[in-house]
């Protein structure tokens, strides 16, 4: 096996070695098949590296839009939120004045004569009369109605009586 494997090296190295150290040229074809398919390879890349930039500029750009997308909610949601405190603000002043105005003009109403005041609520709409009624003590609402009508007392008491009947008992 040995004396084989001697005759093999000998077959094949004695011409690899025969053959001189020089550098011989590489062949013109496969060098420039070689240059071809770098440069291919090198404008791709630089054709997927422009795609990729303008990829990032775009980027660069919705994120500046939406930076300033951001800042005009922001200042909005603001401005909102000071026309809502004002609104309230207004709200409350204009609720005072419309509960002070009612508590004026029902104090009026109970410090007139029951028979007086009977003679101006017998005209009134029933669910507005209810509500004067309601505000004013038990003796001076029962002084006046008693003076109306009985089927305007009855109205009023009803809608008196029926006021709170859907609020939550509990």
């Amino acid at each position: 096996m040995i004396g084989s494997a001697a005759i093999r090296v000998g077959l094949e190295a004695g011409p690899a070695l025969a053959k001189s150290t020089e550098p011989q040229p590489i062949e013109s074809k496969s060098a420039s098949a070689d240059t071809r398919d770098v440069q291919v390879v090198l404008t791709e890349l630089l054709r997927r590296e422009e795609r990729v930039q303008e990829r990032e500029d775009a980027l660069v750009e919705r994120e500046k839009a939406l930076e300033i997308a951001d800042r005009a909610i922001e200042t909005r949601l603001i401005a909102m939120q000071e026309a809502e405190a004002s609104l309230r603000a207004t709200l409350a002043v204009a609720d005072k004045a419309a509960e002070t105005d009612l508590t004026r003009l029902t104090d009026v109403y109970q410090n007139m004569k029951p028979k007086d005041a009977a003679a101006l609520f017998e005209t009134m709409d029933p669910t507005f009369a209810a509500g004067f009624l309601s505000r004013m003590p038990p003796d001076a609402a029962a002084g006046v109605l008693a003076g109306l009508s009985p089927e305007v007392a009855y109205t009023i008491s009803v809608v008196m009586a029926g006021r709170n009947a859907n609020a939550p008992q509990e």
